[in-house]
């Protein structure tokens, strides 16, 4: 080995090592591209899926199913105890949203009238794709070709879905929901009316004969 040859090495072992630390800096800079979901449920009590209603569960997913049916939600499975409902928006002409929401009503303790309303909703989000239609046409030389035609179909895809978080959305449904039940207690202690037609006599008192 040269000269030339023994000065060349440390060098290049030096700038190797130079390469890799700064493959390592910028791989240790750059973003997750999957980062981990999970890692972001913290399991926190205080989370605004859930409120304790003074009420039997019949009574509270009553007053959720009028909540819902209230601001345009279609119910679909519902139960004494649970219920699911939903409804579409179209906030662009090809983008279209779902709300599903899910509501299970659970007795806090036995023998005791209250219950825990648990809520939460998923939006699923879809685009409209366009298909277009081709036709072909049989050519004897050379067998077929297939020709694009003017019209198309069209059909939603579904790009995202994703379960609504905690916050000013659950606490305005569940606003309602102690509305409702409100409303409902005050009818329950209200004095009941007597039907009409139904009024009794009043008694009629005949003279004593002397």
């Amino acid at each position: 080995m040269n000269r030339a040859s023994r000065h060349a090495a440390p060098l290049l072992r030096t700038l190797a090592l130079c390469a890799a630390a700064a493959a390592g800096a910028c791989s240790s800079l750059a973003p997750a591209s999957n980062p981990r979901v999970y890692d972001r449920e913290s399991f926190d009590a205080r989370d605004a899926f859930s409120r304790e209603f003074v009420a039997s569960p019949a009574d509270t997913c009553n007053a959720a199913r009028r909540a819902l049916l209230s601001q345009g939600y279609i119910v679909q499975a519902t139960r004494d105890d649970q219920m699911d409902a939903r409804k579409r928006f179209q906030p662009e002409s090809e983008q279209h949203v779902q709300i599903e929401f899910h509501v299970v009503c659970s007795p806090l303790a036995r023998g005791q009238p209250t219950t825990v309303a648990f809520v939460s909703a998923v939006q699923d989000r879809y685009t409209l794709k366009k298909n277009p239609m081709s036709a072909s046409v049989g050519v004897s030389p050379i067998g077929s070709i297939s020709l694009p035609l003017a019209s198309s179909t069209d059909s939603l895809v579904k790009v995202g879905s994703e379960t609504i978080p905690p916050g000013r959305f659950y606490d305005r449904f569940l606003d309602l929901v102690e509305q409702f039940l409100a409303e409902q207690k005050g009818l329950d202690e209200s004095p009941a009316m007597p039907a009409a037609g139904t009024e009794r006599p009043l008694p009629v008192t005949l003279p004593t004969p002397r």
